[in-house]
């Protein structure tokens, strides 16, 4: 019970250490940046909140495991633009997400956790992280006031929750906790594009379509003896800038 308590408690301190650490980067990206503006730009970043639905997919790399279906994938969190140029068209674009995902996989025999692998195994696999993308975004204003961009960069994360429903023979597990079996750490490309439009004085509505493969194992070889086993979103990027 302790070390549960020890194990929360650490996550939830992380997470906030991740929060202070966006919204310090931007208190000093606020103070360091240029403060000649254009009359257009009037600010040297912007934030906003995003909630992004789409498609997220599992992939084997080797032998022996193979993913049945996706599930859906679901992302909220903040966004952060930090303008690199008086006309606001270059900027970095970051902020701070708890992103959800997973795939249905199936194992042969001998592949998979210790407890399931007597017998070929179904895993519903549900994968909860904290991730921080970090992407050079490039924006352009057309005639009728809606802006085009485009984005290219990475992303880090952790994961903070982990889950699965196992069927290994003609037994069923119910949400057997695999956050101990799943890599620490995850990593990878971010690819997308949208368009910006104005919804008020102060409110700009964004709507993008963004690409997200993660390049690092996502489960331990140690305990799933799986090979590689990467994550690919298909995301819809729904989101508004105060």
């Amino acid at each position: 019970m302790v070390k549960i308590l020890h194990n929360n408690l650490f996550r939830k301190s992380l997470l906030a250490l991740c929060s202070m650490l966006v919204f310090s980067l931007a208190a000093q990206a606020q103070q360091t940046l240029s403060s000649s503006l254009s009359e257009k730009t009037g600010r040297r970043m912007r934030l906003g909140f995003k909630l992004d639905p789409g498609a997220s997919l599992l992939k084997a790399q080797d032998n022996g495991v193979e993913r049945n279906s996706g599930r859906f994938y679901f992302s909220y969190g903040i966004l952060a633009d930090f303008f690199l140029d008086e006309s606001g068209n270059y900027a970095i674009g970051s902020g701070l997400q708890i992103s959800h995902m997973g795939s249905v996989m199936q194992y042969e025999t001998g592949l998979g956790l210790d407890d399931y692998n007597a017998a070929a195994s179904e895993y519903d696999i549900r994968l909860q992280y904290i991730e921080a993308p970090i992407t050079l975004k490039l924006r352009t204003d057309t005639d009728r006031g809606v802006g085009v961009w485009g984005q290219f960069g990475g992303f880090a994360g952790f994961p903070i929750r982990a889950r699965a429903n196992v069927i290994s023979g003609q037994q069923k597990y119910e949400k057997v906790k695999i956050l101990k079996d799943v890599n620490p750490l995850i990593a990878g490309l971010v690819l997308g594009g949208g368009v910006d439009y104005p919804l008020t004085e102060t409110l700009t509505g964004t709507l993008g379509f963004i690409y997200q493969n993660n390049f690092v194992d996502v489960t331990r070889n140690s305990k799933w003896d799986d090979g590689r086993i990467n994550t690919n979103n298909f995301v819809l990027r729904l989101g508004v800038y105060f």
